[in-house]
C-alpha cells in the first residue's frame, strides 16, 4: 500500500462505485474518464487494486499502455470521420442542393406539413440569395461542411470505439446493465440532429430571414452554414441527457430526489440553453425548450428506475 494513500478519506460508497466504474480491478484498464482527473486520483485508484489477485497469466498494463490503447481507438475514429467527410465532399453540389439548402425551399417537409394544418400555421421561407464574400470561400465552406457531416455520420462508430475502451473497466453485471448503450446513444444523437434540422432550422430561418429593418438581406454562405451547425450538432449532444443521467445514477452521483428538488433550477437552465442554441425567437426557443424539459423528466424516471434496481439488489444481498 502506498504510504501517501489514506483509506479513511476515500471510503464512502459513492466514491468506491465511481472508482470501480473507471478502473477494472482485474485487468487494470483505465477508462477515458480517468484521463480527465488529476494524477493523484489515478495513483490513488491504482493503489486500491489488489495486484496479488490478478491472474498470473495476465500482464499489468502501465499508464502509457492505456494511453497507447486509447490513441488507437481515437485513430480509428478519426479515420471513420475522414471517410465520411470524403464521401460528402465527393457529392459536390448535390449535397448542398438537396440537403443543406433544403430548409430554404418551400417544398421542405416541415413547411408542407405546417401548411397542411391550415393558413394559420403555414410558414413560407424567405427568398435568400447566399453569397460568398471571400476568395475561395466556397471551397473552405465545402471542406467545413464535409467534416461536420462526416462527424455526424461517424458518431455511432466513434462512440462505439470509445465504449470499447471504457467497457473492460466495468464489472460483468455493469456490462450487462449497459448493453445496447451505443445504439441508444446513436439514436438519441441522430434524433437531436434531425430535430434541429427539421424543426429548429425552418422556424429560425423563417424568423431571421424575414426580419426587416430596412436593409437588403443577403446572408453569406459561411454564416448560413454556421447557423445550421448551431441548430443541429449542439441539439444532438443535448439529447444525450437521459444517457448521461443513467450513468451518473449508476455511480451514485445523481438521484431522482436531487433532480426533483432542483427541477425549477433545471427549467431555468433549459431556457438559457435554448436561448443559446436558437436565435432570439420565443417560438423557436419554446420548440427546443419543451423537448429538453421532456428529456429532463424522462431522465428523472430513468434515475428512479436505477435507484429501485439498486435497492432490490441490496435487499437480495441482505437476505442472502
Amino acid at each position: 500500500m502506498n504510504a501517501h494513500f489514506k483509506p479513511s478519506r476515500y471510503t464512502n460508497e459513492n466514491y468506491d462505485r465511481f472508482i470501480s466504474f473507471l478502473f477494472d480491478k482485474r485487468k487494470k484498464r483505465v477508462s477515458i474518464c480517468s484521463l480527465l482527473f488529476p494524477t493523484f486520483v489515478v495513483h490513488m485508484a491504482l493503489d486500491q487494486v489488489d495486484v496479488d489477485k490478478l491472474d498470473e497469466a495476465g500482464k499489468e498494463m502501465s499508464f502509457l499502455d492505456h494511453i497507447e490503447e486509447l490513441r488507437w481507438h481515437l485513430f480509428r475514429s478519426v479515420i471513420a470521420i475522414l471517410v465520411g467527410s470524403v464521401g460528402v465532399f465527393l457529392t459536390g453540389k448535390a449535397f448542398f442542393e438537396h440537403v443543406l439548402y433544403a430548409p430554404l425551399k418551400p417544398e421542405f417537409p416541415t413547411y408542407k406539413f405546417l401548411c397542411s394544418l391550415g393558413e394559420t400555421f403555414c410558414l413560407t421561407p424567405p427568398k435568400l440569395e447566399l453569397i460568398s464574400v471571400l476568395f475561395g470561400g466556397e471551397f473552405i465552406v465545402h471542406l467545413k461542411v464535409s467534416l461536420q457531416v462526416g462527424l455526424i455520420l461517424a458518431f455511432p462508430y466513434f462512440f462505439w470505439e470509445i465504449w470499447r475502451f471504457v467497457k473492460p473497466g466495468l464489472y460483468e453485471k455493469e456490462q450487462k446493465a449497459t448493453r445496447g448503450v451505443v445504439l441508444v446513444s446513436s439514436i438519441l444523437f441522430m434524433s437531436g440532429v434531425l430535430f434541429g434540422f427539421y424543426v429548429i432550422a425552418p422556424f429560425a430561418i423563417t424568423f431571421l430571414g424575414s426580419y426587416d429593418v430596412g436593409a437588403t438581406n443577403s446572408p453569406s454562405l459561411s454564416s448560413y452554414v454556421s447557423y445550421m451547425t448551431m441548430f443541429t450538432l449542439p441539439t444532438g449532444l443535448v439529447f444525450q441527457l437521459p444517457l448521461v443521467v443513467f450513468f451518473l445514477s449508476k455511480i451514485g452521483l445523481v438521484t431522482p430526489d436531487f433532480m426533483r428538488t432542483y427541477r425549477r433550477h433545471a427549467f431555468v437552465l433549459i431556457l438559457v440553453l435554448s436561448a443559446f442554441i436558437t436565435p432570439p425567437d420565443a417560438i423557436t426557443q419554446m420548440l427546443i425548450g419543451i423537448p429538453l424539459y421532456g428529456l429532463y423528466e424522462i431522465s428523472i424516471r430513468i434515475s428512479a428506475r436505477v435507484q429501485r434496481n439498486k435497492a432490490k439488489k441490496e435487499k437480495a444481498l441482505e437476505k442472502a
